[in-house]
């Protein structure tokens, strides 16, 4: 297992691969022991080029771990243009589940990969800023990084 802990301008973020690609990138509290391996190298790297407006796709390989409704949910995520929005509606019906807003809403929330799976692009129907895990604070910060680059 690969681990590193990876200081971003919006907190230290826990990056975790196996041989099968990156299956976490997590807002930590607190930076543990790391265990670096080319995949979370790749991660950060691409993290580090996100943040200074370099990188707006990314390429690490992913190994997210869901149920099938969450992967269509985050492959949906995967879709959403750089510096672009869609509410929760949007998304649902993206994955062919128009009615499942809440499920889409819940899917996000266990997001285990954020930035790089961009769940902070989902933004309530009226254009609000709601539900993110790592903050309202941290969700507004990585929007207006993309739009400062966009």
């Amino acid at each position: 297992m690969e681990m590193l802990y990876y200081r971003s301008p919006v907190g230290c973020i826990r990056l975790c691969a196996d041989g099968g690609g990156l299956y976490e990138a997590a807002l930590t509290a607190a930076a543990g022991a790391d265990a670096p391996g080319p995949t979370v190298r790749q991660a950060a790297r691409e993290l580090e080029e996100y943040f200074a407006g370099r990188r707006r796709r990314f390429t690490v390989p992913l190994a997210l771990r869901g149920t099938a409704f969450q992967l269509r949910a985050w492959a949906a995520l995967c879709a959403i243009p750089y510096g672009e929005t869609r509410s929760y509606a949007q998304q649902a019906a993206a994955i062919g589940s128009p009615r499942a807003c809440r499920a889409v809403g819940m899917a996000n929330h266990r997001n285990p990969v954020i930035i790089l799976v961009p769940c902070h692009r989902v933004i309530g129907a009226d254009g609000s800023l709601v539900g993110y895990g790592g903050g309202l604070e941290v969700k507004r910060a990585l929007l207006a990084l993309e739009a400062a680059y966009r």
